[in-house]
Parts: C-alpha cells; sequence; structure tokens
C-alpha cells in the first residue's frame, strides 16, 4: 500500500506525516487524521491501524507532535499541550486543502494522551464527521493518582526543578516517559516497561525522556470534561485495567457524550496496540469509522 511523506505547516514549525491514499476509491473520500500519545511518534504502531482504515477506503493523515520524531522544533522532547492541540487544528486545516478529499466527511482518532487531544478539538469543529478515541487521557487528576504517591513525589519534585532551573541553564531538566511502579517516570506501572517497550522498539525516532515541567499542566488537564460539547459520533475503546488512562473517568466523559460508542476490553493500557487485543480494536473501529464516514 502507498504511503507518502508529507508536511504541513504549525506554527512556525513543520509537522511531518504520512499519508495514505486509499486505491481504488471513488472520490471525494473520507479522510482520517492520526496522532500517538504522551512522547509517542508515529512510527510506534500507528502504520498497523492506518492500513486497516486504507484498506477500508479510507484516506489517512497521520502526524507528529512538533519537538518530537521527524517533525521540527527545537528544543526537543517538550510537550506543550496548547501546542499539540494547535498541531491537531493544523493538521485538520492541511487535510481539506488535499485533492480528492471529503471535507465534510474528515475524523480524529487519537490514542491515550493524544485521546484526550481529540476530546479537546472535536468540540471547536463543527464540521468534523467522527472521533476516535483509544484508551484516552481523560483525567490528569486521575492518572496522577493512579501513580501512586511515591511515584507521584519524584515526578513532582523534577518538575518543580525544571521550572526553577530549566530557564536559567537554557536546557529542560527531563524526566523517564515510561518505568517502572514507583519510578520516576511520567508513566509508572507494572505493565509500562513491557507494553510501552514493545511500542518503542518500534521506532527509529523515539527517545525516552521529556521536559519534566510538562507534569504540572497534564495533572490539571480534563479532557474528560468538554465532552459534553461534542456534536459527532465518537468511539471509545477502554481498557478495563488501564494504568495510565484510568477507565472510570473515561466512562463517565462517554456519559457525557450524545453520540457515544463504547467498546470495553478487558485488559491493560498497552494491550490494544498488539496481538488479538489489537485484531478486535482494529475491527471495531474500522467498522464504526465505515458505518459514520459513508456518504
Amino acid at each position: 500500500m502507498e504511503r507518502l511523506e508529507v508536511s504541513f505547516p504549525s506554527g512556525n514549525e513543520h509537522c511531518a506525516g504520512w499519508l495514505y491514499p486509499p486505491a481504488g476509491v471513488p472520490k471525494p473520500r473520507p479522510l482520517v487524521v492520526m496522532g500517538h500519545g504522551l512522547g509517542g511518534t508515529r512510527d510506534m504502531g500507528l502504520d498497523r491501524y492506518a492500513r486497516r482504515f486504507a484498506a477500508a477506503g479510507m484516506a489517512v493523515l497521520v502526524f507528529d507532535y512538533r519537538h518530537f520524531g521527524a517533525s521540527a522544533g527545537t528544543p526537543r522532547q517538550v510537550i506543550s499541550i496548547a501546542k499539540q492541540r494547535e498541531d491537531w487544528r493544523n493538521a485538520i486545516a492541511y487535510a481539506r486543502t488535499l485533492r480528492g478529499i471529503d471535507k465534510t466527511r474528515i475524523a480524529l482518532w487519537g490514542t491515550s494522551f493524544g485521546g484526550g487531544h481529540v476530546l479537546s478539538v472535536a468540540p471547536e469543529d463543527d464540521y468534523l464527521a467522527a472521533v476516535v478515541a483509544q484508551v484516552p487521557f481523560t483525567s490528569g487528576l486521575a492518572s496522577g493518582l493512579a501513580k501512586g504517591p511515591i511515584s507521584l513525589t519524584k515526578v513532582a519534585t523534577l518538575a518543580t526543578t525544571d521550572l526553577l532551573l530549566g530557564p536559567i541553564r537554557r536546557k529542560p531538566i527531563r524526566v523517564k516517559l515510561a518505568g517502572r511502579k514507583r519510578s520516576a517516570a511520567l508513566m509508572s506501572a507494572s505493565d509500562v516497561p513491557e507494553g510501552h517497550g514493545r511500542l518503542a522498539e518500534e521506532s527509529l525516532t523515539y527517545e525516552p525522556k521529556v521536559a519534566a515541567r510538562f507534569a504540572f499542566s497534564a495533572l490539571f488537564d480534563s479532557p474528560g470534561r468538554r465532552t459534553k460539547g461534542l456534536k459527532v459520533p465518537v468511539f471509545y475503546a477502554v481498557a478495563d485495567h488501564d494504568s495510565i488512562a484510568p477507565a472510570k473517568p473515561t466512562l463517565k466523559a462517554a456519559e457525557r457524550t450524545k453520540h457515544a460508542v463504547v467498546k470495553r476490553y478487558p485488559v491493560g493500557h498497552f494491550d490494544v496496540y498488539f496481538d488479538d487485543v489489537f485484531e478486535q480494536a482494529v475491527y471495531d473501529q474500522t467498522e464504526f469509522l465505515v458505518s459514520v464516514l459513508r456518504p
């Protein structure tokens, strides 16, 4: 299947993307815009989903956030919630300029932290057609409490140090993205090293640390509270044993969503990316997207 390298402007930089044009599909075509989670890059498992969606007749745009992966932006590995959501808006705007794309049949697909982004961005845009939020980050407080007090304290100490000293030394103080339970890592649970590690192994651009200051903005972000404003069908893929984005606030967010489709899987946060669970999840998501994006 054809996959094209593309880029689009965002702020003063450019985001790198992959564009998958579906073969043999009459124009105009629907399109799915896809983005990853916390510190993730497009080559961490997203190609598997994109090829399934393209095979089902949808064009797909997968992109890296600024400061990450193949996208521009310095300093590297700095997460800004506002800038990443701006990247989503600019990816949507770029998608609408593509020849052969039906501007009224554009869907958003976000996973983990990206799932929180799509739930936050979609209510602003009256011309989107659908949203898929896979194991979405819906409550910073819930995710923080799930870490436990030891890990939370360690991360908060690094974040405070970065806020105070980072600007003086002109270089961010970094924290690990993934680690064991009670470790000084943004994602810290018993299933994180193996699950996140499998995704990281797929990437040539992944880096294991990010600027620690981000932890405070994540703690007080609550995408789940914005779901009442969603006007389009939303597919929630919920992992019942999610140690990173707890299921309870996500299910509450789905209850506030007017047109919600909820699929629950008896697994952990990273299981949806692999093996039989991936096959079931991508089947369910493809079925949903085909049904809501048909002319």
